[in-house]
């Protein structure tokens, strides 16, 4: 395996392995190779040092000081969530209806038959959510903040 240092049209950088160069241009040439942040498909390989193993022992790191990956992790992880985070959001807005503090009540209505199932989202106090659980009714809560421009939480 070989890994590749890539980056996309929107300046986002990861690494790929592949089995050679030649899988890399392939995959890339077919489209098969996108951004993990953007899903962009315009990718090109940046310069990158080799590693070799030749067998001997690794040098001690450094004290303070991390391994590239976890360093390049420690920038990349709070772009990868905020991008994760954006695309649950964009999901969840796209495959349900906001019915806001009515969510008890519509959900109670689907669930007796009164109303055509599908996608809700709303608010409910922690004791409505417990009655709903009770009566069979599943709910899912989501993470603080992802629906705070809607005001629904």
């Amino acid at each position: 395996m070989i890994v590749f240092n890539l980056s996309c049209s929107q300046d986002h950088t990861f690494d790929g392995w592949f089995r050679s160069a030649g899988d890399f241009d392939a995959q890339n040439a077919r489209g098969l190779v996108e951004c993990p942040f953007c899903s962009d498909r315009d990718i090109t390989k940046q310069l990158s040092a080799p590693r070799l193993n030749v067998g001997a022992k690794e040098p001690a790191a450094e004290s303070g000081a991390g391994e590239p990956r976890e360093v390049m992790a420690a920038f990349l992880l709070p772009d990868l969530q905020a991008h994760m985070l954006k695309q649950f959001k964009s999901f969840i807005q796209a495959n349900t209806e906001n019915v806001g503090g009515q969510f008890a009540e519509v959900a109670r209505r689907m669930h007796y038959g009164e109303e055509k199932h599908r996608g809700i989202r709303g608010r409910v106090s922690a004791e409505e959510s417990s009655a709903l659980r009770e009566e069979g009714i599943e709910t899912v809560s989501l993470p603080n903040g992802v629906f705070m421009d809607e005001g629904v939480q």
